[in-house]
């Protein structure tokens, strides 16, 4: 009877125990749950709710219910962004990845000044985007820009001078070019790093059994980094269909779905809400981006 006594009273202690812990824990994980509530939740609740409103300046919003996504729906300027944003991050996506893997490739081979090369290659991605934005917009002036100067007075390509970057049917190449160019050393590093984790023993063998650099590269180097390369694709789908500043700042011929949803918010006649149902349709879209990343990669 006694040492039944004993063991209520050490299980007794340990509940008090696990409960203090518990309490500890919540207490401690407090600030960041109400930061992230504070930054995160309460905008996302609150555009929300502003999408089933007709926002007024002036006060006195009008309950609409569903009306501003049905009439988003029937915008066809709403879907010419979603297709713009789509071609946009298709191929900065791909481009980014591709040049970023060729461009590790090359800096996973020993040669002189190695170091500087690969901190070199980083300035794009690191450089302030408002700098290196107008740098661009320089170079394809269509007066004093560089480009012109070879492609049309050395070159003869063009008829005639050309601005790239505010002509509408050349403006969506050029944000892609910039965007690939921005952006390809993150994926570069990434793979870089993968690279070198590959042990060296197998490329030896490799040449010992007489396989040529492309069967290395597809029965060894290729399967070895299949899934980083998963992660960075899905990773840079995510990041590019929200690029606003880079696009936005280049040339807001190409409206891209962040874009279109600033110019129909914040411009002209400021449809607040309108544009916060666009962004509640992006959201959803990024979330389902999110899904397949966890599923895919994450294999959650």
């Amino acid at each position: 009877m006694h040492f039944k006594k004993k063991s209520y009273a050490f299980v007794r202690r340990s509940q008090v125990l696990e409960k203090r812990e518990r309490n500890l824990g919540w207490f401690l994980v407090l600030p960041s749950i109400v930061i992230i509530s504070a930054l995160i939740i309460y905008p996302i609740i609150y555009n929300l709710l502003l999408s089933f409103f007709d926002v007024r300046m002036a006060g006195g919003n009008l309950f609409t219910g569903f009306r501003n996504y049905l009439d988003i729906i029937g915008d066809h300027e709403f879907w010419r962004s979603v297709w713009t944003s789509l071609i946009y991050v298709f191929f900065t996506t791909i481009g980014t990845t591709l040049v970023g893997l060729v461009v590790a490739l090359l800096m996973n081979r020993e040669f002189p000044f190695r170091g500087l090369v690969r901190s070199l290659i980083l300035l794009p991605y690191v450089a302030p985007v408002i700098a290196v934005v107008y740098s661009w917009q320089f170079i394809f002036d269509p007066v004093n820009g560089i480009f012109m100067h070879i492609s049309y007075d050395k070159l003869h390509l063009f008829s005639q001078r050309i601005n790239l970057v505010r002509s509408p049917e050349t403006s969506i190449f050029v944000a892609v070019l910039f965007g690939v160019w921005k952006n390809f050393p993150f994926s570069y590093l990434m793979i870089l790093s993968g690279l070198q984790s590959i042990d060296k023993g197998l490329y030896e063998a490799a040449e010992i059994d007489g396989c040529s650099k492309w069967e290395k590269f597809r029965y060894i180097t290729f399967p070895e980094i299949y899934f980083l390369m998963g992660s960075i694709i899905l990773l840079r789908a995510i990041w590019n269909f929200n690029k606003f500043e880079e696009v936005y700042l280049l040339t807001q011929n190409v409206k891209v779905l962040p874009v279109y949803t600033y110019l129909k918010a914040f411009t002209g006649i400021m449809d607040i809400g309108h544009g916060a149902a666009i962004a509640v349709i992006q959201f959803v879209l990024l979330i389902g981006f999110i899904l397949v990343y966890v599923k895919r990669v994450l294999k959650w």
